[in-house]
């Protein structure tokens, strides 16, 4: 009945809840304030089972909104500071986010209306239940070798990537991935027969190997799949393109082969800025002469042009406007006096 009443809170403190299990993310209330790192019970899509708290949810006023140019770097505390002497780095097992506050931004929880996706936790997890959390994480590496060697005996084309002892019931789920369909039928009857509980396996794609397992990308970082989003949105190649990109497929593919999925980070930007300049292709009246646009560069603000003569200047996005009344795109007179003064 308790749990009941606390569904129907109207205001309640939202989190990020985490399962490092399959690492899926959600959002879920509490009615008390909590902190990252506190171990949760709730319903997950595979039943009741143990996540951890990262923090308070994302608010609106994190969100990107269309023109802002407010944009916050990774740290805004980089290079040499007053302040970062006074900090221990003579210690050389402390790493310098512990102590910087342009990383650790601390975020005090703040009671919310619940809408949308937002699901209420059942309850704090109990000394006995993380044991027996703890428990079933040391027999999944078992179970994986058990499962695979199954696998081997029937002879079956999958590959297996993890297993998970749920918290909740006596069910033990094994991830794997398949070129084609696979009928483990017979595989099942044989895992029941070891383990005495309920089995069930998922087949997942090469996308969802790397979010499960994790790892180091090309920039260095842990697959943003597998620390950031359990999400995996569409990346196409015009994501590359808009940005200016290498199209080779094998410097903008990601360990599991797919586009790398930072692609979608910064397009929507790209694009809302672009749209806001002349398009590549397009021609330009400077002096006299027509110029091609043959790079709109974001980054640098800055508009290539090249003229018919094979001369190239590089126009500021600033020194370009549209002209209602001839509805072509112009420049500034500054400017033109400016380089064509010699």
């Amino acid at each position: 009945m308790a749990k009941k009443e606390r569904n129907k809170a109207e205001e309640a403190y939202v989190y990020v809840v985490k399962n490092p299990s399959y690492n899926d993310i959600c959002l879920a209330a509490w009615d008390s304030v909590l902190y990252p790192g506190t171990a949760v019970v709730y319903e997950t899509r595979f039943g009741l089972d143990l996540g951890f708290v990262v923090g308070p949810a994302p608010g609106e006023h994190s969100r990107y909104m269309p023109g802002s140019t407010c944009v916050r770097g990774a740290c805004i505390n980089f290079g040499p500071t007053d302040e970062k002497e006074e900090t221990p780095q003579e210690d050389p097992g402390v790493h310098q986010c512990e102590y910087c506050m342009g990383c650790q931004v601390h975020k005090e929880p703040q009671k919310v209306r619940v809408t949308g996706d937002v699901l209420f936790l059942d309850h704090l997890a109990t000394p006995a239940e993380m044991a027996r959390y703890n428990e079933n994480t040391a027999k999944e590496d078992d179970a994986i070798i058990v499962c695979r060697e199954k696998i081997l005996k029937h002879g079956l084309s999958m590959k297996l990537i993890t297993a998970h002892f749920l918290l909740g019931e006596p069910k033990v789920i094994f991830f794997f991935t398949a070129d084609e369909r696979v009928d483990f039928r017979d595989l099942v009857k044989d895992l029941v027969s070891v383990f005495k509980m309920r089995i069930e396996l998922r087949q997942i794609g090469v996308r969802d190997e790397s979010r499960l397992i994790g790892g180091l990308s090309v920039c260095g970082r842990d697959y943003c799949c597998h620390a950031i989003t359990d999400r995996l949105e569409p990346v196409s190649i015009k994501m590359a393109k808009e940005q200016n990109l290498s199209l080779n497929s094998m410097k903008i593919s990601g360990p599991c082969g797919r586009l790398l999925c930072c692609l979608a980070y910064e397009y929507d930007y790209y694009v809302e800025e672009k749209a806001s300049m002349p398009a590549e292709g397009s021609r330009i009246k400077i002096n006299h002469e027509l110029y091609k646009v043959s790079e709109v560069n974001i980054l640098s603000r800055k508009i290539t042009l090249s003229g018919a003569d094979g001369r190239v200047l590089y126009l500021p996005f600033d020194e370009v406007y549209w002209d209602d009344e001839s509805e072509h795109w112009q420049v500034t007179q500054e400017w033109e006096d400016e380089i064509f003064s010699s």
